[in-house]
């Protein structure tokens, strides 16, 4: 112990050690003791960062939480509205740069492309109630609404295709139950809408913190997998290029009587639309660290701009190239009304499936008839039940893409709102059910994309700094919006072109994904692993078995998510990969392991000066050792 200007060891007993179990006390100048003094302390520190601050690298029982001050009762959703709207709004709503105008752009067609997408399928499973106006008017005015007031302006509103496939299980249980879907689902929208509500005053929010890098990656990669397979080809649905080589595909049909027509030609220019367009736009982006072009700004300014570049070039090319080869456009819409078009004023029956032979009365109400019950009072209650499962599904998509955003690793400024934008989404919810409108979450990828365009980066990837501006937001779904009265100009822009946009999105996020790394690693030569804390710091069996787990995980996932019956299930199996790191995990690896693979750097950072230290003390304590007992032998 530290005594004085005295150090008096004592040593445990040990037959190797000739002096254990002596008391000595030997005289050190003082400069020396303040300075052991000051390499405890820190030692102390860096420890209780690691086995304080993260409740997953120590015992599970821990009370971390337990001292933290209460953000339930609302004073959550308040604090997160203060430290981001209050502290953050004007700065944000002024932050312009060189990147605000690219990005929008690129963002615009990374938006639009799914929404009409996402709501032509929407009117397949829900029998035209919902279709690809409602998806676009949707994407636009929760788009504008969140970038104004939302507590966090790197996340983009979309469509997802769990929350799509939840609709076409509402859509069934509407049909079994003898009531309109819309007046269903607007209950259920409700009821979901009143579980967010509680879940932001009651901070359920904080559970969402307990996912670490383990969740987060393997759920970003997951997305980014979905958007690169639906661009070159879904195994589980007819969407991608590898189905025009297929003469069976729906865009074929309109040029069956067209002699000229060659799908084969068709599918290889799709080919080359997507691929190039994908090429071009990786180019472009790495054209900032490239020693062509006569200044930094330029280089930066075609960087920025290089997925619009990509996008105007290979449009080019296929309309004035290749204009006698028909390639699909986007099935956009003619006029901006209803999808679904009424037999008669009672509106039960779609035209022109169900009457063909009868003019058609006119589009559905925008606003949805709640009391259209059929006399099934019972149902408004009802309702509660499937709305719990579409709201853990609402919940976990939200929360999983904010904390993928708000990672260490981005360096964002502007701090977490989860329980604020849970009331924000809520909101949204809750209108578009009342208008017959989808129901929007977070969407991943488009959201990390967004933040990553908006970022500097050194070469290696490593972001330095983000732009964070609720400008770009603003302008991407302002552009939507436009997009509403211009939907033929929409129709000019071959569907390859877009699957190109899909697919460079996916394998842009690939990048910064240590899972996806680590699988890459499972086809390495150990020696030639990249120099990270966990290639150096853990071994190669453990760092794959970890990996291992997570593939599983991804796997399972996966298939939840594309087979149409089980996809209702998909939120629960997200949510099991928590309680999985908690609780199993721990259990087969040690704590150090866990800090190395599933750790931010400031912790990783914290062990290592952690390990050092402690071998220069040992170093220094054996030494001293050494010294006593030639004294001793003197």
């Amino acid at each position: 112990m530290v005594d004085g200007d005295n150090i008096l060891t004592n040593k445990e007993i040990d037959e190797n050690n000739p002096i254990a179990g002596k008391k000595i006390s030997r005289k050190i100048d003082s400069s020396k003791l303040d300075n052991l003094q000051h390499e405890l302390t820190l030692t102390d520190t860096i420890q209780t960062k690691i086995e304080g601050d993260d409740p997953l690298c120590h015992d599970s029982n821990s009370d971390e939480h337990e001292n933290k001050p209460s953000e339930s009762c609302g004073r959550g959703v308040i604090a997160d509205a203060r430290k981001t709207i209050g502290t953050y709004w004007v700065k944000e709503m002024t932050n312009f740069s060189q990147k605000t105008i690219p990005v929008s752009f690129f963002l615009f067609f990374a938006c639009i492309a799914p929404a009409i997408t996402f709501g032509g399928i929407y009117a397949k499973v829900t029998h035209n109630w919902i279709g690809a106006v409602e998806m676009i008017t949707a994407t636009a005015w929760c788009g504008i609404t969140y970038s104004l007031i939302g507590g966090q302006p790197m996340m983009i509103n979309g469509g997802t295709g769990p929350v799509l496939a939840f609709s076409g299980v509402l859509y069934k249980m509407s049909e079994s139950i003898g009531v309109p879907f819309l007046t269903f689902n607007a209950w259920v929208g409700f009821w979901v809408a009143f579980y967010m509500v509680i879940a932001a005053f009651v901070d359920l929010n904080r559970f969402i913190k307990y996912a670490t890098r383990f969740t987060d990656e393997v759920f970003a990669l997951l997305i980014s997998v979905i958007f690169i397979i639906d661009a070159l080809g879904n195994p589980f649905s007819p969407v991608g290029i590898y189905y025009y080589f297929a003469e069976w595909h729906p865009s074929h049909d309109k040029y069956d009587t067209d002699p000229n027509y060659s799908y084969q030609a068709t599918a290889l220019l799709s080919l080359l639309l997507c691929i190039g367009t994908t090429a071009l736009a990786f180019f472009l982006r790495n054209a900032k660290f490239s020693p062509f072009c006569c200044s930094h700004t330029i280089r930066s300014a075609i960087t920025d701009f290089g997925v619009v570049a990509s996008i105007a070039v290979f449009t080019l090319i296929d309309v004035y190239l290749f204009g006698d080869i028909k390639t699909e456009r986007l099935n956009v819409p003619d006029v901006f009304a209803p999808t679904f078009l009424c037999c008669t004023s009672a509106c039960e029956n779609y035209y022109p499936s169900d009457c063909p032979d009868v003019a058609p009365y006119g589009s559905r109400p925008w606003l949805v008839d709640l009391m259209d019950l059929n006399g099934k009072t019972w149902v408004p209650l009802m309702a509660a039940g499937p709305a719990l499962l579409a709201f853990i599904l609402v919940f976990l998509d939200d929360g999983i893409t904010w904390h993928l955003i708000n990672h260490p690793s981005h360096r964002l400024q502007h701090g977490e709102a989860y329980n604020y934008d849970t009331i924000i989404i809520a909101f949204m919810v809750a209108v578009n059910s009342m208008l017959g409108l989808p129901w929007l979450v977070a969407a991943t990828v488009r959201s990390l994309n967004h933040l990553h365009a908006l970022s500097e980066k050194l070469p290696s990837g490593k972001i330095i700094s983000v732009q964070e501006t609720r400008l770009t937001n603003l302008f991407i779904h302002v552009l939507v919006l436009i997009s509403i009265f211009a939907l033929s100009v929409l129709k000019a822009i071959p569907m390859p072109v877009l699957y190109g946009v899909f697919l460079f999105m996916g394998l842009a996020s690939l990048g910064t994904n240590q899972f996806f790394g680590r699988v890459l690693m499972f086809f390495m030569q150990p020696s030639k692993y990249p120099k990270e804390p966990y290639t150096e710091e853990v071994f190669p069996c453990r760092m794959h078995m970890f990996t291992a787990i997570q593939l599983v995980l991804f796997v399972v996932l996966y298939m939840v998510k594309s087979i149409k019956s089980i996809a209702i299930a998909f939120p629960i199996n997200i949510a099991a990969c928590i309680p999985i790191r908690i609780y199993l995990l721990p259990k087969i690896f040690t704590s150090d392991e866990l800090v190395f693979l599933d750790s931010d750097e400031v912790a990783i950072n914290a062990l290592l000066t952690e390990r050092k230290m402690r071998q220069s003390n040992q170093s220094s304590e054996g030494n001293s050792a050494i010294q006593i007992e030639v004294k001793d032998g003197h």
